[in-house]
């Protein structure tokens, strides 16, 4: 989830006025590197043989002496000043995630917008021989920027390193991470350090708006040297997290503030790596309208690691009666009208801090026109299959009587859930755009447009980097939201590399969506701003491609979108073709109101936006340029 100041996300003012659209953009890449190596050579004479002999073994004896010293680099820990220069963070740190699975390494961090730098606190439950703890584009052990603390057998050092192509580590000759305390109490260890957002170090990772995959790894022997380090060789992990934080107060509550606890009642959580766990829970009878002016989390004391995200959905309210549940969201045999429960009310992602709105504006809950039952959705991620472990984690609901000026709204935007969208196998990149059109905001919104205040992005295992931008008379203006670091799992990229079959667009995991919930005021009656090609664009592509590889038997209507997909023979020149269809065939519009019902119009055969004018980037110093100081965003689920 994402928010604006004076909540977490979005610091500008987005309205979807007259002519206006916004486009959704998913990118799915894997990017090779490659590097080189020459050796020169001329002829010698004996003296020089014999001078450059011993040379050579002087120096293997100053390396293999060094090699049990005290790196030039590193920071002997024993040694590090108790008053170190500049002043520290305020503690504790405000935000905190743990790392692994069994809480025994937690991170903490604060952030110096000011100076442009994140403040982390580690904690080590239980200290052996060191710790790892780095950065790398989507998880990956290798090419990563990383801080190590480590034992050499008499001493600990501390120092800033980087991992190579295969793993192996070395000492960064620039030494971006300064370490300002290191102390040992009843609880842990504690390691206090800091960086900056940008190093301009080409061996470290650039700090920037968007998900930040964290690694960790534990050492369990001592290291006479950092090089003998192998990633691949110790116990490693990966968690998410949105690094860069807005620094504004949260807003005071009203007195008259209420609660509602939506949690699992006590439930045992599988000993399977990944569960989604569905329970419906009921309104007070007879509720009258609310509104939720704020959400947070509820953890069990103990899962904190173990609860990846939480969502809480309304029932729609054509359905007088949802059937009480909890089990399994993927059990074949659970009520078919847990499907119509799909209109989001919160959601909150490991690491995320309680989500406020805006002082004018609160989500309406209860009353006439909305529905007495709610679905609560868990994800349990438990790679250790801990067995016997009892949750009750949800969200806490605060809600007000006193009724603010604005009703605030979801709208979803971006493609629509249906396999006439779909990744072609063997892609090193592919981009997928879903449109809301100015046809359809012209038609559903007021003139004066609405406000945007918080944004939620949403894919699946194959999504890499998702951008939704706002376009008025074909010129990007602002960018809603961005994250080109983005994995529902740190497992995306193990799926992608053995993505051999064709990946259609759906609800289920193992189909793949691009959505962005934006969270918004005042409220109207469009619900969903989404888009798909033409499906009798799409049939012409599947008579075009099977004709070209010698296939003149028509399927017209015979077989599914997915089984035609699956039937093409996949080569370079299938999947350039339809991503030439993707990007230049007609599209439908589904420019739906709250009923699910289309609004009054032709949204058939719909000619895709022209975007004449791109935004740029913004530049870092290392660039010509400066960082970008708007407010980051919150995590996505």
């Amino acid at each position: 989830m994402s928010q604006t100041k004076p909540l977490s996300g979005l610091n500008s003012t987005s309205t979807l006025p007259e002519e206006t659209g916004v486009r959704l953009k998913k990118e799915v890449t894997i990017t090779p590197s490659f590097g080189s190596m020459k050796i020169f050579s001329k002829d010698l004479r004996l003296q020089d043989v014999t001078i450059m002999y011993f040379t050579a073994l002087a120096a293997l004896m100053v390396i293999l002496v060094a090699s049990y010293q005290a790196p030039g680099n590193a920071v002997k820990v024993s040694s590090l000043k108790a008053n170190p220069s500049g002043p520290l963070p305020p503690l504790p740190m405000p935000f905190r995630v743990p790392l692994d699975p069994r809480g025994e390494l937690q991170l903490a961090w604060n952030i110096s917008y000011a100076d442009q730098e994140v403040y982390m606190e580690l904690k080590i439950a239980d200290l052996k021989h060191g710790v790892v703890l780095g950065m790398s584009d989507r998880g990956e052990l290798t090419n990563a920027d990383l801080v190590v603390l480590w034992d050499s057998g008499s001493n600990s050092y501390f120092g800033d390193a980087w991992s190579d192509s295969e793993g192996r580590v070395s000492l960064d000759s620039q030494q971006d991470y300064e370490l300002l305390e290191a102390k040992h109490t009843p609880i842990g260890f504690y390691l206090l350090f800091k960086r900056p957002f940008s190093t301009c170090d080409p061996r470290d990772y650039l700090i920037e708006e968007g998900t930040v995959h964290i690694i960790y790894g534990f050492l369990d022997k001592p290291l006479a040297s950092l090089e003998q380090l192998n990633l691949s060789q110790i116990h490693t992990g990966v968690q998410r997290v949105l690094m860069l934080r807005p620094d504004t107060p949260s807003p005071t509550l009203p007195p008259d503030v209420q609660t509602l606890d939506v949690v699992a009642p006590n439930v045992i959580i599988p000993n399977q790596e990944t569960t989604y766990w569905c329970f419906i829970q009921k309104l007070p009878e007879n509720m009258p309208k609310n509104h939720i002016v704020m959400y947070e989390s509820v953890i069990t004391p103990g899962n904190e690691a173990i609860v990846h995200h939480i969502e809480v959905f309304e029932c729609s309210p054509d359905i007088p009666n949802v059937p009480d549940y909890s089990g399994s969201c993927d059990d074949k045999m659970k009520p078919g009208k847990l499907n119509f429960c799909r209109h989001v009310l919160a959601a909150w992602a490991m690491g995320a801090e309680a989500f406020y709105y805006p002082p004018d504006a609160g989500l309406p809950v209860g009353g006439p026109g909305s529905s007495r039952f709610l679905r609560l959705e868990v994800h349990y991620h438990n790679p250790l299959l801990i067995s016997g472990r009892r949750d009750s984690s949800g969200i806490r609901l605060h809600f007000t009587p006193s009724l603010r000026r604005y009703d605030a709204g979801i709208m979803e935007l971006g493609l629509v859930y249906t396999p006439i969208m779909a990744i072609p196998p063997k892609q090193h990149t592919f981009y997928l755009s879903g449109y809301c059109t100015s046809k359809c905001t012209q038609t559903a919104l007021s003139p004066g447009g609405i406000y945007i205040f918080a944004s939620q992005l949403h894919t699946h295992l194959a999504g890499r980097g998702v951008r939704t931008v706002l376009v008025r008379r074909g010129k990007e203006l602002e960018v809603v939201q961005e994250d080109q670091h983005f994995s529902t799992h740190y497992q995306t990229i193990r799926v992608l590399r053995k993505m051999v079959n064709v990946l259609p667009g759906g609800f289920g995991i193992m189909e793949e969506m691009c959505v962005n919930y934006i969270h918004y005021y005042p409220r109207t009656g469009l619900e969903l701003c989404k888009s798909h090609v033409d499906r009798g664009y799409l049939q012409k592509y599947f008579n075009f491609i099977n004709r070209f590889h010698g296939n003149d038997r028509c399927v017209c209507g015979e077989v599914g979108v997915t089984e035609q997909y699956s039937q093409i023979h996949w080569d370079m020149f299938a999947g350039e073709v339809l991503d030439s269809l993707y990007n230049t065939a007609p599209i439908s519009m589904h420019c739906n109101q709250s009923t699910a019902r289309l609004f009054p119009g032709e949204w058939d055969l719909q000619p895709i936006p022209v975007v004449t004018s791109n935004l740029e980037k913004p530049r870092y110093p290392c660039e010509g340029g400066g960082l970008p100081t708007s407010q980051p965003l919150t995590p996505p689920v």
